[in-house]
């Protein structure tokens, strides 16, 4: 089974962030051939109630982080997955609050390699599979995308996640929820990169 990790960072029940992540989700489910082959993991951040990156210095030994809360689960969940797809709405040029935080809190998945581990590398890469992913992101009509792309597109690196697109819709309401259910061409966009993503899995799981 094909493990396929959503993770949103919209606040707002069914906006058009989650709505575009499920609709990819279920792409990538549909390429791989059904629900027998890839099962999916819905995440939404602001259900969750964790605390922040705290730059304690230490190394987490066998865990992801030394801070145990809600969060904690989705950070095994992260190791483990097959294929990851992240999205947020686009606050003041970048993701938001929810996503951030955990972004900040995978910053152990690469540990400073105070102990000499891996010679000539200043962190430790834990994951040594690489997995592919994608990014969704919403703003208004005016949006600014790069800033919170490349946070994402970090953030991937970091956690040994191929980067195979990203989709983003420009929203002309803010006021109404799910807007980009009006938006073929956006659904579209989303649909063909979840194929996208299904076929890459395809190969890497022959």
């Amino acid at each position: 089974m094909i493990k396929i990790l959503v993770i949103s960072g919209s606040p707002t029940a069914e906006s058009s962030t989650d709505i575009l992540l499920k609709t990819t989700a279920e792409a990538v489910v549909q390429g791989l051939g059904g629900s027998s082959y890839g099962q999916v993991d819905f995440v939404k951040l602001n259900d969750f109630q964790f605390i922040p990156c705290q730059s304690c210095g230490k190394a987490p030994h066998d865990e992801w982080c030394v801070f145990h809360d809600a969060i904690s689960p989705v950070l095994d969940k992260i190791a483990e997955c097959d294929c990851l797809i992240v999205g947020s709405p686009i606050y003041f040029d970048s993701v938001s609050a929810q996503l951030k935080a955990l972004m900040d809190r995978c910053n152990c998945f690469r540990p400073a390699n105070f102990d000499g581990k891996e010679p000539g590398q200043d962190f430790v890469r834990l994951i040594k599979r690489k997995r592919p992913g994608a990014i969704i992101l919403v703003g208004g009509e005016q949006g600014w995308f790069e800033g919170a792309r490349r946070s994402i597109a970090g953030f991937f690196i970091w956690i040994e996640v191929t980067n195979e697109g990203m989709v983003q819709y420009h929203s002309k309401d803010f006021k109404r929820t799910g807007e980009v259910i009006d938006s073929g061409a956006t659904l579209e966009q989303a649909r063909a990169m979840g194929s996208k993503l299904a076929e890459t899995l395809r190969k890497s799981h022959d």
